[in-house]
């Protein structure tokens, strides 16, 4: 079947929350999930965000001293070495946190921190939660779509009591649109066969946007304190502040 076919009948107009991305799963491929994980970056410099979180969320917060940031569903761990890596050139003193649950992921981005930028977690928010931990800023980066409605519940939860008073919550996700899946669709597919070969990033990246929600569904599922930011091109941020004392 021609691909452009195939293309046209992927159904946007309603979350795809029966598919399964390969990486997630428990027999995942480890070479295929390795390299996946050391593309994360690359892709994520780009679609992420990142950038524009750290400067309007992170820096205003580091300017007031000491800071700690934890990124919840770390994966590769990319996105905590990023922010890691500002700060220290900065000059601020934080410690940056990567959790996941995943023992793979905490493993692979372990290995790949070099310079012990990051303490690394094998760790539910839950967890985090019991252990009496708390933050300046709570982020995560494309996890919100992997989650059922009783995990995302919890996860906010979670988020809200582990962002200490002054501090910021901040989940970030694909926003579902036709837009988002045919440039992901264009831009990735010169390059499945060469920079994203034998990896998850295409197939799984595609999926995403399937399972990812749009501002409204979003909003509507988000409880009380919690707010939803679209962002250009195809970005949701799921947001809560931390009250003051």
């Amino acid at each position: 079947m021609p691909a452009d076919r195939h293309r046209a009948r992927v159904d946007l107009r309603r979350r795809g929350v029966e598919l399964v991305e390969r990486m997630d799963a428990d027999d995942a491929d480890p070479r295929m999930l390795a390299r996946t994980y050391a593309r994360f970056e690359h892709v994520n410099a780009i679609v992420s965000g990142r950038r524009g979180l750290h400067r309007r969320e992170i820096d205003p917060r580091a300017r007031h001293g000491a800071i700690r940031v934890l990124d919840i569903g770390c994966g590769g761990g990319d996105i905590a070495r990023y922010v890691a890596r500002r700060l220290r050139r900065d000059g601020i003193r934080a410690e940056v946190v990567g959790a996941d649950i995943d023992a793979r992921a905490v493993r692979w981005a372990s290995d790949a921190d070099g310079d012990d930028l990051v303490r690394w977690r094998c760790a539910s928010s839950s967890q985090l939660v019991a252990e009496g931990e708390q933050f300046d800023v709570v982020i995560s980066n494309h996890v919100l779509h992997h989650l059922t409605a009783a995990q995302l519940q919890g996860l906010l939860d979670d988020s809200a009591r582990l962002t200490a008073p002054g501090g910021i919550a901040v989940h970030s996700d694909l926003a579902r649109s036709r837009t988002a899946y045919t440039v992901f669709d264009a831009v990735t597919r010169p390059i499945a066969g060469t920079l994203l070969k034998d990896s998850f990033i295409r197939e799984d990246g595609l999926l995403s946007i399937r399972r990812s929600y749009t501002p409204a569904e979003l909003a509507a599922v988000a409880p009380p304190g919690w707010r939803v930011r679209w962002r250009f091109p195809s970005r949701l941020h799921l947001v809560h502040a931390g009250h003051l004392l």
